[in-house]
């Protein structure tokens, strides 16, 4: 049994009970699931996913504290292992009982709340407490899309300490040995402020929707040499995997 750093608190993990009605709160901003969801998609593009982890967004993390069921629903989250649960969806994650503890937690701040930054120590506990006194989530990210603002805070020494970015701007996450920082442009028809990942070589991991058009560039390219080795459109088109019109329009261009 894993314990919390404060005894008195009289943490234990236990499994949600089937009757427990999981709070159903609207989500405050309506950026928030598409910031989630840009996380999670540069991470499968770049199979930086694997079936063992659990990664979600609004979704309930459980700890039992003075036996009164705790549960915080972080805006995104990352564990690196979780036991598997054939054919049962999961509604929840009791940390230490189901699995890996909870390695990130991610925070959107909308225009009306405040309660990222909470420290409150008493039932139902502020969720900076919950993350750092009882979960014990190694890393905790608050952002802002609007204003930007990116805060990166670590576990050291038991409690959160928050951290410098480096001269890029962006902070260093252990735990997916990847960088974060913020970008500046469109997804989805949506232009605003977005978290991004890049690898630790500094490369910028791309959205699937930016690979596609990243290989649809470099096969273009590829056109006008097959062309000078005398392949007509239709070969072309077979071997790169364009259409005949991509075929067709690029030789005109060039």
């Amino acid at each position: 049994m894993v314990q919390a750093i404060d005894p008195s608190l009289q943490v234990t993990w236990n499994p949600l009970p089937e009757a427990f009605i999981l709070p159903d709160d609207p989500v405050e901003n309506i950026q928030q699931p598409y910031l989630a969801a840009a996380l999670t998609d540069a991470l499968g593009a770049a199979g930086q996913i694997t079936p063992e982890m659990l990664i979600a967004s609004n979704f309930a993390l459980v700890a039992t504290v003075s036996q009164k069921i705790i549960v915080k629903a972080p805006d995104w989250l990352w564990v690196p292992r979780v036991n598997p649960v054939p054919d049962v969806i999961r509604r929840s994650y009791t940390p230490h009982l189901e699995g890996d503890a909870v390695g990130v937690v991610m925070e959107f701040l909308s225009d009306t709340e405040i309660g990222e930054y909470s420290s409150r120590p008493i039932y139902p506990y502020g969720k900076l407490y919950f993350y750092e006194r009882i979960l014990q989530v190694p890393t905790y990210v608050i952002f802002d899309a609007a204003v930007p603002f990116l805060e990166v805070r670590h576990l050291q020494n038991q409690q959160y300490e928050l951290q410098t970015p480096a001269s890029t701007g962006r902070y260093w996450i252990p735990e997916l040995s990847l960088w974060l920082g913020i970008w500046y442009g469109e997804r989805l028809g949506i232009i605003t402020h977005w978290l991004r990942w890049w690898d630790d070589q500094g490369n910028l991991l791309l959205w699937a929707s930016e690979q596609v058009q990243a290989e649809k560039a470099i096969r273009r390219a590829a056109i006008p040499q097959l062309v000078a080795m005398g392949l007509n459109p239709e070969q072309i088109a077979q071997a790169l995997q364009v259409t005949i019109a991509e075929v067709r329009q690029t030789m005109e261009l060039s």
